[in-house]
């Protein structure tokens, strides 16, 4: 017990020096989870994506349609188990600031393949029901204050006008890790606009979303499809979801090596900081362990004082850096959700967290030990602080 009393006495012997480092290591382990949630919020597409799904769109590029005459023909492919096909909208409400991502889809196939949002079923009825009718995630239902049965105008950025809809649904996501800011309406009902006002991009598909039997069959059911496809006017690339999701992350890939990049730095650097505090720390108290020696104290407890100072010090700068992490992710979140809808702090940050407290314990004691170690009772006694 008086060792250990010794150990707490000596972690804030220099009040001053303790409290900046205690507090660097704070802001230190802020920064690291939160630039660790930002890489994870980045994958959060891909982490929520189905084995048992593809996704075919054109070989060329996303932006080009594909005919809605391919969704019969997909469905043909040995292998495929259900087939739905959705457009990218890219509507804005009330001002360009309130994006969010708006699809048009055909509601019953596509909401059987993602069985993950769950909607009341006479909701999902009413959905389907009404041609003007649209389902909403409750992120952003509660961000605009909507009710079911509102009427909700988007502003068409690709299919310019006021489009109107009714709120008939609101879906939640099964876990954490779904996204739940976006906004689906009918296929139909834009196919039917543009029958009338642009009849040349009518009857078009942005993608398809394939639901196959056995995850196991994903590449070879892929490589059918796009045969069935080749050498026509639109080929098509069949993909898993989660390869479909990865070719977006891939257009970033130098942003997150460098969030990676500075996260490592930002540890790097307070590790520098608690070492250089436990060196100050062992060199003004070198006297001390020259009489511990000299009264035939082991070694060992001379390992205990220093790694025990150091591990005090380091767990209370973790223990606030992560309870400060989490208002720091909520207000990132709410500011962000339009590019980052799902902003979670993962368990496995803090458990790199804690990880982190460890190792930088370990390797800034480890210095300032064998120093404490090696330097003989004598010089220790005659040496001039």
């Amino acid at each position: 017990m008086l060792i250990i009393k010794l150990v707490f006495k000596n972690a804030f012997r220099s009040k001053l020096r303790s409290f900046l480092t205690i507090l660097g290591l704070s802001l230190a382990i802020v920064a690291f989870g939160f630039l660790r949630t930002v890489v994870e919020a980045w994958y959060a597409g891909v982490e929520a994506s189905s084995a048992t799904r593809l996704v075919t769109r054109n070989a060329i590029s996303l932006i080009f349609p594909l005919p809605i005459s391919y969704k019969e023909k997909i469905r043909q492919v040995e292998g495929v188990d259900i087939v739905s096909f959705g457009h990218w909208f890219g509507g804005v409400y009330i001002d360009p600031k309130n994006f969010f991502a708006n699809f048009a889809i055909e509601p019953e196939s596509y909401l059987k393949l993602y069985p993950e949002y769950l909607i009341p079923e006479e909701q999902k009825k009413a959905f389907i029901k009404d041609r003007k009718g649209a389902i909403a995630g409750k992120k952003i239902v509660e961000k605009f204050g909507w009710n079911l049965g509102d009427n909700i105008t988007l502003k068409g950025t690709i299919y310019p006008g006021n489009w109107e809809f009714v709120l008939r649904g609101l879906y939640i996501g099964k876990d954490k890790t779904i996204d739940e800011s976006q906004f689906f309406f009918h296929w139909d009902y834009l196919n039917e606009n543009l029958r009338k006002f642009s009849p040349s991009i009518a009857d078009h598909a942005g993608f398809y979303i394939v639901g196959i039997k056995d995850a196991k069959y994903a590449a070879i059911v892929s490589e059918r499809i796009d045969k069935q496809f080749k050498n026509s006017l639109a080929e098509t690339l069949t993909e898993t979801e989660r390869a479909f999701q990865l070719s977006f992350i891939y257009m970033t890939e130098a942003i997150l090596f460098v969030i990676q990049l500075v996260s490592l730095i930002v540890i790097i650097i307070i590790l520098a900081v608690v070492a250089n505090t436990m060196a100050m720390s062992v060199r003004e108290r070198l006297p001390e362990f020259a009489v511990f020696k000299a009264l035939g104290v082991g070694g060992w407890r001379v390992v205990f004082l220093i790694f025990g100072e150091a591990l005090i010090l380091t767990t209370i700068g973790c223990l606030i850096g992560t309870i400060l992490t989490f208002p720091a992710a909520k207000a990132f979140a709410d500011k962000m959700s339009n590019y980052f809808p799902v902003f979670i702090v993962k368990d496995e940050t803090l458990i790199f967290d804690i990880i982190i407290t460890l190792v930088i314990a370990v390797v800034s004691s480890i210095l300032p030990t064998i120093r404490a170690l090696k330097v003989t009772v004598a010089e220790s006694l005659t040496r001039v602080r």
